[in-house]
């Protein structure tokens, strides 16, 4: 067999021959491909401060609702300020929506990078290999976490995984691989920090193209897109912005001036067992006191404004009237400080038992509430009863509530 000169040049194991390497190399982009200015230590520093602050404040209150929704808290969830949990789900939804417009501009600016040639010695291809790892998990987590946050928000689930257990352990390892990526360029990013933004000192060679905007321009831009992502989305949260929210998927306001989650229908509740029949069931240990709605309306009425916030970032102020949870309790002698697990009508969706904490419970602002806003509650807010609590998640306000066990020597 006549041998080619790429096939002289190449292994005799058959590999690709060392010419078609190098043509391979040649035709893929290179970091010398990529020659515009604004692709820039100076801009991925500054962008990279920016997005930082959204994701520690995004993972915060992240933790906070993870927190605010355990069952049994080892230190209880406070009750008080009422809106705090409105408050902290509002940030945690704005924070990570500003940061996708922080994101994209971040990864533009570095994708030069990614196509950087391996540096000589094993020691040192060892390092930049785990750099490298390192940012791809943090990219990878990141758009993870702001990808199914928006879809949550959205409240489109096209998966089977549990959102809530798998935001929190991705939370984690996006945090991690942040502070792994910070420690490793923390000496570039004081010098781009501590430089004008137009100094070239840190450049590539490459970096000589003048664009269309200039770096602050540049800048400038992306601050607005991340403000506007967030005026366009806040509305759910802040009453003032709901004119201009044109991308908030709830507003705060729906049927007697509450949004609904989850219609009576989709919660698969049979509506004969909410008429006449319908009996709420105050059980402590052997005894029972069982109530129908018209028991429970002769009962000493509490009228109370309380905010109703969503982990999907939406929250809407509203007037309740009902019992308090507490009157209840008292009616089969639970002594203060009783936990109680609060089951729904609900057949189908999460949540239709939940634990009502002792300060919960407790408090004197936690109603069963049988009104809203002036008007009996509607069959899709929960009606004949539903349970609502100063500074909770709007998941653990329990819908059309049929009982209220006692646990005993619960807290």
């Amino acid at each position: 067999m006549t041998r080619t000169p790429d096939d002289a040049a190449g292994p005799v194991g058959g590999g690709p021959p060392a010419r078609g390497l190098a043509r391979l190399r040649a035709s893929g982009p290179r970091e010398e491909s990529f020659t515009s200015r604004l692709r820039s230590p100076a801009v991925a520093a500054r962008v990279g401060v920016a997005l930082g602050c959204c994701f520690g404040l995004a993972f915060v209150t992240g933790l906070i609702s993870h927190y605010a929704q355990l069952p049994d808290p080892p230190v209880p969830f406070p009750t008080s300020p009422s809106w705090g949990y409105r408050l902290t789900q509002g940030l945690h939804v704005a924070s990570g929506t500003a940061a996708v417009p922080l994101l994209l501009v971040k990864l533009w600016s570095v994708l030069p990078r990614l196509f950087a040639a391996l540096p000589r010695g094993l020691g040192q291809v060892v390092l930049v290999g785990a750099e490298r790892a390192a940012v791809g998990l943090l990219v990878a987590s990141a758009i993870f976490m702001l990808a199914t946050g928006l879809l949550n928000v959205s409240q489109w689930y096209p998966w089977q995984f549990s959102f809530r257990s798998a935001h929190y352990a991705v939370a984690w390892v996006a945090i991690g691989a942040l502070l792994v990526h910070v420690a490793v360029k923390l000496p570039v990013v004081r010098a781009a920090l501590g430089s004008d933004v137009d100094d070239a000192g840190l450049d590539r060679s490459s970096a000589t193209a003048q664009g269309a905007l200039s770096r602050r321009g540049l800048l400038r831009v992306t601050w607005l897109a991340a403000g506007l992502a967030v005026l366009a989305t806040a509305g759910g949260t802040v009453p003032l912005l709901r004119r201009v929210s044109v991308l908030a998927v709830r507003t705060g306001e729906g049927p007697q001036g509450v949004p609904i989650n989850r219609t009576a229908s989709a919660a698969a509740v049979d509506v004969a067992a909410t008429g006449e029949a319908y009996r709420l069931d105050v059980v402590r240990g052997d005894r029972v006191v069982s109530l129908s709605r018209a028991d429970l309306e002769a009962l000493p009425q509490v009228e109370q404004s309380l905010p109703i916030a969503c982990v999907e970032g939406w929250s809407a102020q509203a007037t309740w009237t009902g019992v308090p949870v507490r009157d209840l309790l008292d009616l089969v002698a639970a002594p203060a400080g009783s936990a109680v697990v609060v089951s729904s009508l609900q057949q189908r969706g999460g949540y239709a038992t939940t634990r009502l904490p002792g300060n919960f419970a407790d408090d004197p602002r936690t109603l069963l509430a049988l009104g809203l806003s002036g008007e009996p509650l509607s069959l899709d807010h929960g009606f004949p009863a539903r349970v609502i609590a100063p500074d909770r998640p709007g998941v653990l306000q329990t819908k059309w509530v049929h009982r209220l066990e006692v646990e005993e020597g619960g807290s």
